[in-house]
């Protein structure tokens, strides 16, 4: 057992107020840092496009769940009335009403997400995204969404293949061939 004399005791007591005193300075000087205007809406700004990204991620995951259950009603309303639909075949280029009449005799197709980077630019979201099909294993969704009256839509959508550098030659030698 640590014996302390008056003086002692005093010393610490004093030492141990300015510690106190010191560390609620500091909080105090973090609380203006945290409440200061231009912190909050950069923390603001932070917020929003966390939950923009979130919501155009739902927009992209929604956009695959519609089309394997070939629900073409939601699956349509999910792009810009001006949107464009680039397949992977080089004649694939279609507006929404040439890709609708492609698309509702269909049974739909299943893309399974794989990866997917997703990158701000105020109203517009650039994708990329690597999706697993049954049909065709690796394919490769590219894109464009734009915030339309308080929503993401996706204004382009392109699917390819993405060819391993190892075969390339191969396949664009069978393409050249078949064209």
């Amino acid at each position: 057992m640590t014996i302390f004399t008056r003086t002692e005791r005093n010393s610490n007591l004093a030492r141990t107020r300015q510690h106190l005193a010191l560390f609620s300075a500091s909080l105090l000087m973090l609380g203006a840092l945290c409440f200061h205007p231009q912190t909050a809406i950069a923390n603001e700004q932070v917020a929003t496009t966390l939950s923009d990204e979130q919501a155009a991620a739902q927009v992209l995951d929604k956009l695959n769940q519609y089309s394997s259950s070939a629900d073409w009603d939601k699956y349509f309303a999910l792009y810009r009335q001006d949107g464009i639909f680039i397949g992977t075949d080089a004649t694939e280029r279609w507006g929404m009403a040439e890709f609708e009449r492609y698309s509702r005799p269909t049974k739909g197709w299943r893309y399974d997400l794989t990866r997917r980077h997703l990158v701000q630019h105020g109203d517009v979201i650039l994708f990329d995204e690597l999706l697993n099909s049954p049909s065709y294993g690796v394919s490769r969704g590219t894109g464009t969404l734009i915030k339309t009256n308080g929503e993401w839509k996706i204004a382009q959508y392109h699917l390819s293949f993405p060819i391993p550098n190892a075969i390339a030659k191969q396949i664009t030698a069978e393409i050249k061939n078949a064209q």
